[in-house]
C-alpha cells in the first residue's frame, strides 16, 4: 500500500443540544477529519482532539500541526503492506495519540477497502450488532436530568452513564436509580475528585452501579488502586489508559476492574487491539467509549466494537444524539433492542456526503506523494 495523497480539514459541527462534563460544556464538536488516498479509493479517519486542552493535552491545533509537520511527511509515498506498520515509522514523534489515530485509523480504513473487506474482519471480528449504552452530561436540574434519562431509554439505549463532578453527583445518581430501579447505570467523573474523596465517592456504592468511570486524575495509578480498596463499586479507567503498557500497570496495581478503550484517544487500532487482547486474557471486561464523533468515527467505533473482549455495552450511540445532520448518510441509528449494525461494505462502510463536508469544513489542506 502506498498513500498517493492526504486531505486534512477542519471541520465544525453543531451539537444537537450542549454538552456539560466536569472539565466544560460544549455545543459544538470542532475536528480534523482525515482522507487518505491510493489506488482510486480513499479511507477515513476522524481526530478527537478538542479545541481546548481540558480533557487531555492535545487539540485541534496540536493535532493539525503534528500531523501536517510530522506524521503526514513519514506517512506519504512510503509502501508499507498494513496500516499497522504506521507505528513504527512514528516512533520519533513522542506522545500526540490522538493526531497519530486520526491518520493510523484512516489507513486501515483504506486497507480494508482496498482489499473488498468490512474494517471488523481485518481487525479479527465479524460484523454482530453493537449493544449501545448513552451518555448523559451534566444538566441544569435533578428534574431536567431524569427527563433525559427517561427519553433515552425510550429510545431502547441499555444502559446509561450520568456524568458527575463535586456537588453533582449523590444527588442525580440517587434520583435516577430512584425513577429507573432497574437500570444498568454508571457515572462518569471525568477525572473531577482526588484521594480525599474517597467517602463521597464510597456514598455511591449503594445505588448498584455497573462501574465509576475515571474518578481521580490521569496519572493517578497507585491512588486509583488505593481507592478501589475502599470502594464496592467497580472503578473504570478511561483517560489513564493511554498504552498497553499502562494497562498492564493499572491491572497488575488493581486500579481498575473494568476498562474503557477509545481508539481515538489511545493512538489508533494498534495499541486497542492490544490493550483488548491484553484485557481478555485476564478476564477484565471491556467497553468501547465515545469522544463525540460524527458517523466517521462513530463507524471505527463500531467496527472495534465487534471483537468479542467488548462485553459492555458502550458509548457507541446513534448520529441523531449529536448531529442533525451527521456528515454521512443513512446516519447510524439505534434499533429498538438498543442495539446499533454495523455499517456494511469495505471499510468503515460510510463516507461522507460531500455537500455536508463542504458545509461543515472550515479550512482544509491537501497533499501529495
Amino acid at each position: 500500500m502506498r498513500v498517493e495523497s492526504l486531505t486534512l480539514a477542519v471541520v465544525r459541527l453543531p451539537l444537537v443540544r450542549p454538552f456539560e462534563t466536569s472539565f466544560g460544556r460544549t455545543a459544538a464538536r470542532e475536528f480534523v477529519l482525515v482522507a487518505v488516498s491510493a489506488g482510486g479509493l480513499t479511507g477515513w479517519g476522524e481526530c478527537v482532539a478538542d479545541v481546548d486542552p481540558f480533557y487531555t493535552a492535545e487539540t485541534t491545533a496540536t493535532a493539525w500541526h503534528v500531523m501536517s509537520q510530522y506524521l503526514v511527511p513519514a506517512m506519504l509515498g512510503a509502501e508499507f503492506a498494513r496500516a499497522a506498520e504506521l507505528a513504527v515509522r512514528w516512533q520519533r514523534v513522542r506522545g500526540h495519540r490522538m493526531a497519530k489515530a486520526a491518520l493510523e485509523m484512516a489507513a486501515w480504513d483504506l486497507e480494508a477497502r482496498l482489499a473488498g473487506k468490512p474494517l471488523c474482519e481485518l481487525l479479527g471480528a465479524a460484523a454482530r450488532p453493537i449493544a449501545s449504552g448513552v451518555s448523559i452530561g451534566i444538566h441544569g436540574s435533578v428534574d431536567a436530568l431524569v427527563d433525559r434519562v427517561r427519553a433515552e431509554l425510550a429510545d431502547g439505549y441499555q444502559r446509561i452513564k450520568i456524568k458527575i463532578k463535586p456537588g453533582w453527583d449523590l444527588a442525580p445518581t440517587a434520583a435516577v436509580r430512584e425513577a429507573f430501579p432497574t437500570v444498568a447505570l454508571m457515572v462518569d467523573a471525568n477525572a473531577a475528585y482526588t484521594a480525599a474523596d474517597g467517602p463521597a465517592l464510597a456514598a455511591l456504592d449503594r445505588f448498584g452501579l455497573m462501574m465509576i468511570e475515571q474518578p481521580l486524575d490521569y496519572d493517578d495509578l497507585v491512588d486509583h488502586a488505593r481507592l478501589q480498596t475502599e470502594l464496592a463499586t467497580p472503578i473504570c479507567l478511561d483517560e489513564s489508559i493511554t498504552s498497553p503498557k499502562l494497562a498492564a500497570d493499572a491491572l497488575a496495581l488493581e486500579a481498575c476492574r473494568i476498562i474503557n478503550i477509545k481508539p481515538g484517544r489511545m493512538g489508533g487500532f494498534g495499541p486497542s487491539l492490544a490493550v483488548h487482547d491484553l484485557a481478555r486474557a485476564r478476564g477484565v471486561p471491556l467497553w468501547h467509549g465515545g469522544m463525540l464523533e460524527s458517523g466517521i468515527g462513530r463507524a471505527h467505533n463500531l467496527h472495534l466494537s465487534t471483537l468479542p473482549g467488548f462485553t459492555l455495552p458502550g458509548d457507541v450511540a446513534a448520529s441523531r444524539r449529536y448531529f442533525v445532520p451527521d456528515l454521512i448518510e443513512p446516519p447510524i441509528e439505534v434499533a429498538p433492542d438498543g442495539t446499533i449494525a454495523v455499517p456494511s461494505g469495505a471499510g468503515i462502510g460510510v463516507d461522507p456526503v460531500p455537500d455536508r463536508l463542504r458545509a461543515a469544513t472550515l479550512h482544509s489542506e491537501r497533499f501529495h506523494a
